[in-house]
């Protein structure tokens, strides 16, 4: 008998002893997330109880957005042992995940469902059904979708005016066009110019380059006391003081860049605050 199958007869009862319904048993039971993206969309459409485990980078407070949660979930390192021995039914993973890792799931009868990182709002709103479907709860994606779908009406912009406007964050790393932040940046009232500074879809721009040509809005993260690196202090160097009077640095939470799903309402009510505020300073 196959690991899978094992896994879904062994859960057809819940946790408390109780039967599930045949609707039910057709849902996935031990359901592993190996990407702190996919684990933000998981715990909107899945019954908790289906959750056999989160990846553990949603427990990294600096980086997770749905830290306070994830500490009520168990959590995976993504070691092929590790997850084998959860049992699970349904695996969700990254298409830049660990390769070593998806081949001995593999070997194992497990396939995991891999997913890629959306480019664009339409990309992301399929991975959200797409999820959704697999937990067995679609009506749950089309509801998230909904609310990013309204989150991103609440965010465009009332003033007709574009800002020219970079994402900067640790090492000054930036959101080119052809990224889901790119679409997110212009549909809030801003044009993005990542571009005028050598960046594809990501990359990376000098202090020199931006002090050259500054844009009108920075997006980077809150200062932090006590900067860990270089990396994180260039976002707020000392010389960018000398642009005051023609760029607005505007607050954007680093861990608004990366993911879909649930966060794009935040990220859509960020960039709105992000422009007003420029807006307002500009005048």
């Amino acid at each position: 008998m196959s690991l899978n199958r094992r896994a879904a007869i062994g859960g057809l009862v819940l946790a408390g002893g109780l039967p599930l319904s045949a609707h039910a048993r057709s849902r996935p039971q031990r359901i592993v997330s190996l990407n702190p993206c996919l684990d933000a969309i998981l715990v909107e459409v899945a019954d908790r109880q289906q959750i056999k485990a989160l990846s553990h980078y949603s427990r990294i407070r600096q980086q997770s957005n749905l830290y306070d949660l994830a500490l009520t979930f168990p959590q995976t390192h993504g070691t092929a042992e590790e997850i084998i021995s959860l049992r699970p039914d349904l695996v969700l993973g990254s298409l830049h995940g660990d390769r070593a890792t998806r081949n001995a799931l593999n070997r194992m009868g497990i396939t995991p469902s891999i997913f890629g990182v959306p480019a664009s709002i339409s990309e992301n709103q399929q991975q959200v059904r797409d999820i959704a479907r697999l937990v067995g709860h679609p009506a749950r994606g089309e509801s998230l979708i909904k609310r990013i779908n309204a989150a991103l009406s609440a965010s465009r912009p009332h003033h007709p005016r574009r800002l020219r406007a970079l994402i900067y964050q640790p090492n000054g790393f930036a959101a080119g066009q052809g990224t889901l932040m790119s679409e997110m940046m212009e549909i809030a009232g801003f044009e993005n110019v990542a571009g005028e500074y050598g960046v594809g879809k990501w990359g990376n721009v000098s202090l020199e380059s931006l002090l050259a040509n500054p844009p009108e809005v920075l997006l980077s993260s809150t200062a932090q006391n006590q900067a860990r690196s270089w990396a994180e202090r260039i976002m707020h160097h000392q010389a960018l003081a000398s642009l005051r009077d023609r760029m607005v640095q505007a607050p954007f939470d680093e861990r608004l860049l990366y993911c879909g799903g649930p966060v794009l309402v935040r990220t859509a009510q960020a960039l709105s605050r992000a422009r007003d505020l420029a807006l307002e300073q500009l005048s």
